[in-house]
């Protein structure tokens, strides 16, 4: 507890360890054994929701189905990879194969693992709780990937909304690729008295990349469509058609970012990720409403097995010692 207004209490979610933030008007919960997924995030006093938050009932399905259409799952290494299998730094890596359909493994490893919390604290400023995963040789995930090293993970509820710190550690000898996104999944409509239709978007894409049949880049890209260019500007609605959509970002004005309004109430809520993230992928259900995913990437899908320059996949690579980190922001804006 730290105050009327602002306090951070571990609780249970739907049987699950939780840690909530509170700060004025903003409500976060995250869940450290599920990934260090925060499943929630909502204005209490204008009942907004902005993030797809599992039910009671879909905890099954958000833990063992499909953990990736609810709240902001970590994602490390990013997306699909071709059989499994990449080599870099003259070191060969080989994941396994979980989707069957494509043959090729997606989304990696630190979705579902236990993350542990390093510390939790208010101020005049903030609530807040950081998140941890360390991987050495005993750990599950070193199997796969065979490196040494910290993610660290801040959540901080302010009068400004909700900021994500994200530090990425080699804490290890060898150098080690840093590939990483979050398969944030963003709820519509926010308001429940709102509609679809009631939905605008835009994003910072920029070129759009080919995909195979296994939703593999070609390395080509392909011309936007008038829709794709209205992300980019006005703003058209996330379900104008089915996405499963892979784009280099474009900032504008110095920002990375997604804009989702509710033209009805006249409120915008922004994801503003940060410049590291070069990549975007954007999945909307299939175009049936209920959420969509905006996935900000640091690399480009399947990065080592282009044939394409550093400069053009995004991978980092850090040495032994090294560090590289991005500050994301989540807030709203007010129209009329």
């Amino acid at each position: 507890m730290c105050g009327m207004k602002r306090s951070v209490e571990h609780e249970s979610f739907h049987g699950e360890e939780a840690v909530t933030l509170r700060f004025g008007r903003y409500l976060a919960t995250v869940l450290p054994e599920c990934g260090g997924n925060l499943i929630r995030f909502d204005d209490v006093e204008r009942g907004l929701h902005f993030l797809h938050t599992p039910e009671e009932s879909q905890m099954d399905h958000f833990k063992t189905g499909n953990p990736f259409v609810y709240g902001i799952p970590v994602l490390f290494p990013p997306n699909r990879y071709e059989d499994g299998k990449f080599t870099l730094n003259n070191r060969k890596y080989e994941f396994p194969v979980n989707e069957e359909s494509t043959h090729n493994h997606l989304h990696g490893f630190l979705y579902n693992v236990p993350w542990s919390v390093e510390d939790t604290g208010c101020t005049d400023e903030r609530a807040y709780v950081s998140l941890s995963l360390k991987v050495n040789k005993h750990h599950s995930v070193y199997r796969y990937f065979p490196h040494e090293f910290k993610i660290t993970i801040c959540y901080a509820l302010s009068e400004n909304g909700l900021a994500q710190d994200v530090r990425v550690e080699n804490t290890g000898v060898d150098p080690m690729p840093c590939m990483l996104a979050f398969h944030t999944t963003v709820r519509v409509p926010f308001a429940d008295d709102s509609n679809l239709n009631d939905y605008q978007f835009t994003a910072t894409i920029g070129d759009r990349w080919e995909l195979t049949d296994r939703m593999l880049p070609t390395g080509r890209h392909q011309l936007l469509t008038p829709e794709e260019r209205q992300m980019q500007s006005s703003g058209v609605s996330p379900f104008f058609e089915m996405m499963d959509n892979h784009y280099s970002a474009l900032p504008q004005n110095g920002k990375n970012f997604m804009s989702l309004t509710d033209t009805r109430l006249g409120i915008r809520f922004i994801y503003d990720v940060g410049m590291k993230y070069k990549y975007w992928m954007i999945f909307n259900n299939f175009g049936k409403g209920e959420f969509f995913c905006q996935e900000p990437q640091t690399s480009l899908v399947n990065a080592p097995n282009t044939g394409l320059s550093v400069e053009e996949t995004g991978i980092v690579m850090l040495t032994s010692g090294a560090a590289w980190s991005e500050t994301s922001r989540f807030y709203v804006e007010d129209l009329k």
